[in-house]
């Protein structure tokens, strides 16, 4: 009987699969295990490292924001006003008003802060924001963040509810960090600076990391003490052990492997944040970290089952009329190897119902066929969304750099008492930012970009006054024209940055016109000029790496080289920029004939952002 081809080959798949899936099953549960683990192991301390680092940026900005507080002439004064007993009450009140205003404005400068307080021990406070901000009562000196601050020194209080908050409808519990105001030591202020972090901040990020289905992380404190929702925070006295042996231990994280007394395994990972003593600390145990492991050996089985008696048949079934599909597939292999694939899969015949060789070549082969076209499309949308990315990146730039600029210039005006200048700066600067909100939109038209460059000159010119003497000279009829956003502010920042320390009076002169089919934008000032080799630089596109090092360096954080990279990723080769510049000859000035840029952008008219989804269309405008 085993001389038939047929009965040869059941007996071959028979004993075939069960030999593979017995070992399978026997391999694949304990290869798993140590893959799992490894995995997890991995993952959960990179998924930490990430968690870590988005904390440290968040203690950057409140750190920044109490420095800003602390060492404010706003601050002093208010302090000095409100502790002089022979200031009458309505000028102290006048100084607390002003004082909140002050906390507001610096508030609203840190995505993270929820709100800003200030407490005085005579039972005032004074809060950020809209509504009241002055309150009298001295309730919160039974607070617990209160009372631990005096006593024990401790600058950060865990997760709770803030009568701030409450006053601006906020019920959600906040972290909080303290600091006395006017001293560095506790014992020595009459005020304490409190700023509100919504705990949403840490504990959203923390979510997203992992630990099996029931293992939890925790994020503690200095003292070992949970700060985001410590009622859910139940350990054992052994646990509670292990964790201050980790504190007091010298690594920076890890992962240890634990037994209770019944034998059950757990593992705990952990990591040392760097900024402050903060730890995160996460445990699951082995029974629920395999669980699904278990169902997968079970699955496995049945699986084995199921593909063992579908084998039996498939091989009762095999046929040995192959010549003629055989010959398509042929056919149809050609027709791949010159990239006709649409052609080799009319080709292919239809997927029948597998009862031979040939019906499995062939319904394997037509996979292949379909997965590796998927492939090639996939691999063009991967590359379009990766430009998508890096424009994205390049944009965002701009806007924290000019932010930061023209805050400490109404800092600046601000301190000078220039009421009307300060108005128009905070005119033109909300312009702007109503303009820059919208970073979805890659296009703009032209006119809004050019509205958008006069705020811009009316905070320069009030910022160098007659230092500065700049023009904008634009082509009627352009308008409806489209352009990308952002590119002429950066060349202009330039052009005043690099003139003034140069020459007594900075010109800057903005030409745009049209020619053919392309807009020309042109900058040009009386700076320093540029050597052939900065030219050069920038006349030639970057590479990936030049890229990334636009994105990270600070010394192409903002300017020429930004605005260069965004267009050559948005127009490609219908870009083009001219750049002429004469630089400084020694100590000779009169020798620097300053720098002319020239962007030519091709004409863009009611232009709609492509969709990846039409990738054949997107191929052929390619």
């Amino acid at each position: 009987m085993f001389y038939s081809l047929r009965n040869r080959l059941i007996l071959f798949f028979v004993t075939l699969l069960v030999l593979s899936f017995s070992t399978l099953a026997i391999l694949l549960f304990n290869e798993a295990r140590s893959v799992i683990r490894s995995y997890i192991e991995s993952s959960a301390l990179e998924k930490m490292d990430e968690y870590g680092s988005y904390v440290d940026m968040v203690q950057t900005q409140i750190y920044d924001l109490a420095s800003l507080v602390f060492n404010s002439n706003t601050t002093e004064e208010w302090d000095s006003t409100v502790s002089d007993p022979d200031v009458g009450s309505g000028e102290k009140m006048l100084a607390h008003l002003q004082m909140s205003q002050f906390l507001t404005r610096a508030a609203n400068s840190y995505s993270s802060v929820s709100s800003v307080s200030i407490y005085r021990q005579e039972g005032l406070w004074i809060g950020s924001g809209s509504g009241s901000p002055v309150y009298s009562g001295d309730f919160f000196k039974q607070e617990d963040w209160y009372t631990r601050f005096f006593a024990e020194g401790k600058h950060w209080a865990a997760a709770h509810q803030d009568q701030a908050e409450l006053e601006q409808n906020n019920r959600h519990p906040v972290v909080s960090m303290l600091m006395p105001i006017g001293s560095f030591e506790p014992s020595r202020t009459r005020s304490v600076m409190k700023i509100n972090i919504d705990a949403d901040y840490f504990t959203r990020p923390l979510d997203r990391i992992h630990l099996g289905e029931k293992g939890n992380i925790y994020l503690l404190d200095e003292n070992g003490q949970p700060l985001l929702e410590p009622s859910s925070f139940q350990i054992s006295a052994s646990d509670a052990e292990r964790i201050r042996q980790i504190r007091n231990g010298h690594a920076k994280q890890g992962v240890l492997y634990v037994s209770d007394e019944q034998g059950h395994t757990s593992i705990i990972v952990y990591k040392k944040l760097a900024m402050t003593d903060w730890m995160l600390i996460g445990k699951v145990s082995e029974a629920d970290l395999y669980a699904n492991l278990f169902k997968l050996r079970i699955s496995i089985i049945i699986a084995a089952s199921v593909l063992l008696v579908t084998s039996i048949i498939v091989a009762s079934l095999l046929s040995y009329s192959i010549t003629k599909p055989l010959s398509k597939l042929v056919s149809a292999m050609n027709d791949i190897k010159r990239g006709d694939f649409a052609k080799a899969q009319r080709k292919i015949p239809p997927a029948l119902p597998v009862h031979s060789e040939i019906g499995y070549v062939t319904f394997t082969f037509g996979e292949m066929t379909r997965q590796l076209n998927q492939h090639i499309k996939t691999e063009f949308e991967l590359k379009l969304l990766r430009q998508q990315a890096e424009y994205k990146a390049l944009l965002l730039q701009i806007n924290p750099h000019f932010l930061f600029n023209t805050l400490e210039l109404l800092s600046s005006l601000a301190m000078q008492k220039r009421t009307d200048d300060t108005v128009s700066v905070i005119e033109s600067l909300g312009k702007m930012l109503r303009f820059s909100l919208h970073i979805n939109d890659d296009l703009t038209p032209l006119k809004e970009e050019l509205k958008y460059v006069q705020d811009y000159i009316a905070i320069l010119r009030i910022r160098f006054g007659e230092r500065l003497r700049i023009n904008l000279d634009q082509q009627p009829g352009l308008d409806e024209l489209k352009t990308i956003k952002f590119i002429l502010q950066p060349l202009i920042e330039n052009a005043v940055k690099y003139s003034l320390p140069q020459r007594q009076e900075a010109i800057v002169s903005i030409e745009v016109y049209r020619a053919h089919r392309h807009i020309h934008l042109v900058v040009q000032d009386n700076g320093p000029g540029m050597s052939d080799e900065s030219i050069a630089k920038f006349l030639h596109a970057p590479s990936p790496a030049r890229l990334e090092q636009i994105l990270s360096s600070s010394s192409w954080h903002i300017g020429l080289g930004n605005v260069l990279a965004r267009c050559r990723l948005y127009y490609g080769d219908s870009f083009n920029v001219h750049i002429r510049s004469r630089p400084l000859d020694g100590d000779n000035e009169q020798a620097a004939s300053g720098t002319r840029i020239e962007l030519i952008i091709p004409i863009t008219e009611n232009v709609q952002k492509p969709e990846i989804a039409d990738i054949e269309t997107m191929k052929k405008e390619r």
